[in-house]
């Protein structure tokens, strides 16, 4: 990982040393992650205190340039605004080096990249660029910063490359190398098809969930104390970082608002049919909403990519105690029934969760009937 160019010569060395330029919690799990697999790693922050916490807990060390070899790979973990700039200052400051961003947008910075190189005054050429690959590890958090970084972070998780035309083959070697040296799964893409995806399948539901947890400001206490699970769904991802979501939906605009044409045209016949519901075909409107609604569930990928499966739930009311989850959760390992989902549901006003295991269908009434015995509070759905 992390191919070093020396004129025609490439030269791989069997573990690269690596620079991490932004020690946020990817910058920082890349880094946990690249050192417990035997990896030189070095940090570079424009925050101080971010890169001394980074330091601290184990990503790497605080890169001294003085008396230090160049890097093979430098890994931009940036804000999406600055990442172009960072890119450029890498290539050229590391003429050895290959260079990888895993910003979530990816056209903008390519396209930015290609206008440096048309500019006489800029000092990045396409033979700089051959030695840049576009990432995007599909992996985080609700916490942020290095605090939060976890060297596992990337394992199982989608990491896209996205090779441009003018890419080295040893550039997206190495790019490639970095995922799964990080336990990732990779795929590839071009920008446009990145950009297009993420719109979909990340950024909308941002969108969403913040244009539906909005609503809720003006709220009474009292509205609020009937929610569940469901307006938790909807809503967890509504708390981001506004600034860094500024920067990405500002550079993946286009993509984002095509889609959101689409939604808006559902939503004004969804308010047509709503507006009087009883007109001939109003009924028939509203359901195939909610049919349109589980065909996309339904191909959203199951438990590690599989096609998506239908499961079986068995609710456990649990005492609001310490242990409780634990000892259901034993309990069924005893009976030898897998769990294939977990989640609580909190019952208002009562000091009790319900916890909804999700099994396979044919081992449904097994399970229910043996935690019934164990003496536990056992409903069906």
């Amino acid at each position: 990982m992390g191919l070093r160019q020396q004129g025609a010569s490439v030269v791989e060395p069997a573990k690269a040393t690596v620079l991490i330029r932004g020690t946020g919690l990817l910058g920082a799990s890349i880094g946990l992650g690249l050192r417990a697999a035997g990896h030189q790693v070095h940090l570079s922050d424009p925050s101080p205190t971010a890169q001394r916490i980074a330091q601290d807990i184990g990503a790497g060390t605080v890169w001294e340039p003085e008396g230090t070899p160049d890097p093979e790979l430098i890994v931009i973990a940036a804000p999406p605004e600055v990442t172009a700039a960072e890119v450029a200052d890498a290539l050229v400051r590391f003429p050895g080096g290959v260079v990888v961003d895993i910003a979530s947008v990816k056209a903008a910075i390519l396209t930015d990249l290609l206008k440096q190189t048309d500019d006489d005054a800029a000092p990045l050429t396409m033979q700089h660029l051959s030695r840049y690959v576009g990432t995007h590890p599909m992996a985080g958090r609700e916490q942020s910063g290095p605090v939060a970084a976890r060297g596992e972070l990337f394992t199982s998780m989608p990491w896209v490359i996205c090779p441009h035309e003018y890419c080295a083959p040893a550039a997206v070697e190495a790019a490639t190398s970095l995922a799964r040296s990080l336990g990732a799964s990779v795929h590839r893409m071009d920008t446009a098809k990145h950009d297009e995806s993420v719109a979909l399948i990340s950024h909308l539901p941002q969108v969403a969930a913040s244009l539906v947890a909005s609503r809720l400001q003006d709220a009474a206490a009292g509205a609020l104390a009937l929610s569940g699970n469901g307006l938790r769904d909807v809503t967890r991802i509504a708390a981001s970082d506004p600034n860094l979501w500024v920067q990405i939906l500002s550079a993946n605009a286009r993509p984002v608002v095509e889609i959101l044409y689409g939604l808006r045209e559902d939503i004004q016949q969804l308010i047509g049919t709503l507006e009087d519901p009883e007109v001939p075909g109003g009924q028939a409107d509203i359901a195939r909403l909610i049919e349109a609604g589980n065909a996309g569930v339904a191909r959203v990928p199951g438990k590690h990519g599989a096609p998506p499966q239908s499961f079986a739930v068995v609710t456990v009311i649990v005492d609001d105690r310490p242990g409780q989850i634990s000892a259901v959760l034993n309990d069924v390992a005893k009976v030898g029934v897998n769990v294939e989902d977990l989640r609580m549901e909190h019952s208002a006003g009562h000091q009790v969760g319900m916890l909804e295991v999700s099994v396979l269908p044919g081992r449904r009434d097994e399970l229910a009937e043996a935690l019934t015995e164990m003496g536990w509070k056992v409903v069906l759905h």
